[in-house]
């Protein structure tokens, strides 16, 4: 057998963190060349974006693999514990938090606070809350089924979950939440429902073509973070910040991880989850999508400068979920081993 090329491990590094790399990537394009993804840009964001969100809805609804999630259905319990900590003790750690960090950041800008907020009011991940799960030896139809689930709800409710939370908390602007909730209708659910419907006929071709919609789907969101931080450049939003903001931002995030992953570890334990429902409620509670939070907030704030501020803690939020959790997951399948 023939030695693995020198260049392997750096290859295989770099595609297992492509997206993040991505990520990068775009927020540093977007300094060097902000005028082109900017409101009023040659590559015209406003249209390109609401195609973009309209297109990753559609290939989520084509990719949501109905037939796997029935086996799932069954376990009450489980599903409530993880849609509990999606939909309501994530949100209600979001308002916390919204009321101390003032407290203890008194330069924390709003948009920051609004991000926070936004964050902790996001669906589950659905890939790889999956796939944690069954590296870990967990219930993995659970798993897929909470997951999912809440995908598609948080298409409706993130929305009224952010509307709700700031006027509670006084952070954001006003919004007209009628039109706003007809327009994310239009280019989530609609195109959403229209893959669902039409997966029973495109499985096994959608199926086969797994990577390149993930791929098409990662590229729409580079692109639209790029414009996203176009706009704040052009406003020197940035500037006027400081790079120290990232570093409280990141503080801040690691703080929030951190106490969910404990709420969510003596909620499990008081309820006597097993250990397959444990290990299905931990990696679905904890963890937020930013495959549909870079669409939705795009919606829901797409009209405000500060829109890559608002962005920034489920930025920074995804890579850390995606470490911590990666390294739990080993660790509890070489107990199992």
């Amino acid at each position: 057998m023939k030695p693995a090329p020198a260049s392997s491990p750096p290859v295989h590094w770099l595609r297992a963190n492509g997206f993040i790399i991505g990520l990068g990537i775009a927020v540093l394009l977007a300094f060097l060349i902000p005028g082109p993804g900017s409101r009023h840009g040659v590559l015209h964001p406003d249209i390109l974006n609401n195609v973009g969100i309209a297109t990753i809805l559609f290939l989520q609804g084509l990719s949501l693999a109905i037939e796997r999630i029935k086996s799932g259905a069954a376990n009450w319990r489980l599903h409530l514990v993880i849609q509990a900590f999606t939909f309501l003790i994530f949100p209600l750690v979001g308002l916390g938090m919204n009321y101390v960090l003032p407290k203890v950041w008194a330069t924390a800008p709003g948009s920051i606070l609004d991000g926070f907020l936004y964050l902790c009011v996001l669906p589950s991940t659905i890939s790889t809350s999956v796939v944690l799960t069954a590296v870990a030896r967990g219930n993995t139809p659970g798993a897929l089924f909470n997951a999912a689930l809440s995908n598609i709800i948080g298409v409706v409710l993130t929305p009224v979950l952010v509307h709700l939370l700031m006027q509670r908390s006084g952070a954001g602007a006003a919004m007209e939440f009628g039109p706003l909730l007809l327009k994310i209708s239009l280019l989530t659910l609609l195109p959403f429902g229209v893959g669902m419907l039409l997966r029973p006929r495109l499985k096994d071709w959608v199926d086969a073509h797994k990577k390149w919609s993930a791929r098409l789907s990662n590229g729409i969101i580079l692109f639209i973070v790029y414009t996203a931080f176009c706009d704040s450049i052009e406003e020197d939003i940035w500037h006027r910040h400081g790079a120290w903001l990232t570093v409280q931002t990141i503080a801040a995030v690691m703080v929030l991880f951190t106490l969910v992953s404990l709420l969510v570890h003596v909620s499990c334990r008081a309820l006597k989850l097993n250990r397959e429902d444990y290990i299905a409620a931990y990696f679905c509670s904890v963890k937020k999508t930013l495959a549909m939070g870079v669409p939705l907030a795009m919606l829901i704030f797409g009209e405000r400068a500060d829109l890559s501020l608002i962005l920034l803690p489920i930025m920074f939020y995804h890579p850390l979920q995606l470490f911590i959790n990666g390294l739990l997951a080993n660790q509890w399948a070489k107990r199992q081993a």
